[in-house]
């Protein structure tokens, strides 16, 4: 880290709303009235997660950057998680799955004053088949790097998930107080990354850089 910087502290606050991620089938073209209830319980949804996005409620104390913010994005090797029994990649073996669907955030700084940065994280997370429990709870970081790539600050935290009987829950998580202090009024936020990815092991780095996507096998009820 730069001497210039000094010290670089992260506090994060965070809430999660979570809903439902399956939607159910569609019934027949015939059967038109449930159609039309399907289609607005779909509109519904649409709505509360729209919501559940929307960047002005990110702006922090309606104040304006003087600058452009950091560029905040999701690390692509550390963006799914996939956790199999015996480490076999099928669907029938799966046991955790996660997904980071995106981050919309918010930024303000003004003069020589340290950046504020407030984000919004949803994840898509799944139960497989050999799922012990209907509870989980998944580890995700953030982290802040300098133009050169070089971390300054990275931060893990718990991020606990019940199921309620479902096999794939969407979360959408806010976080607060992302403080970067700066040497000078010169260095804008450009000059900095905020990075956000699951806390991975090695194998499911190479399944990410493979490109590989998962999806899960129809268990039949016994």
């Amino acid at each position: 880290m730069s001497s210039k910087l000094r010290a670089l502290l992260i506090g994060l606050s965070l809430a999660g709303v979570a809903s439902a991620a399956i939607l159910p089938d569609l019934a027949s073209a015939q059967n038109r009235d449930r159609d039309r209830d399907q289609s607005e319980d779909d509109a519904s949804k649409r709505a509360k997660k729209e919501e559940e996005w929307e960047q002005k409620d990110l702006r922090l104390a309606k104040r304006r950057a003087d600058g452009p913010c950091p560029y905040v994005k999701v690390l692509y090797e550390a963006a799914r998680y996939h956790e199999f029994a015996d480490n076999k990649e099928a669907s029938s073996d799966a046991i955790w799955t996660g997904q980071i669907n995106g981050v919309a955030s918010d930024c303000a700084y003004k003069g020589d004053q340290p950046i504020e940065i407030a984000m919004i994280i949803g994840f898509s997370l799944g139960k497989g088949p050999k799922a012990p429990a209907d509870t989980n709870t998944y580890r995700y970081w953030v982290a802040v790097t300098d133009r050169d790539k070089a971390v300054l600050a990275k931060e893990y935290f718990d991020l606990p998930v019940r199921f309620n009987g479902q096999q794939t829950v969407d979360v959408a998580t806010r976080v607060e107080n992302i403080v970067i202090p700066r040497a000078s009024s010169t260095v804008a936020g450009s000059n900095f990354e905020v990075l956000v990815g699951f806390d991975v092991t090695p194998q499911m780095v190479d399944f990410n850089r493979q490109g590989k996507r998962f999806r899960f096998a129809k268990v039949k009820p016994q």
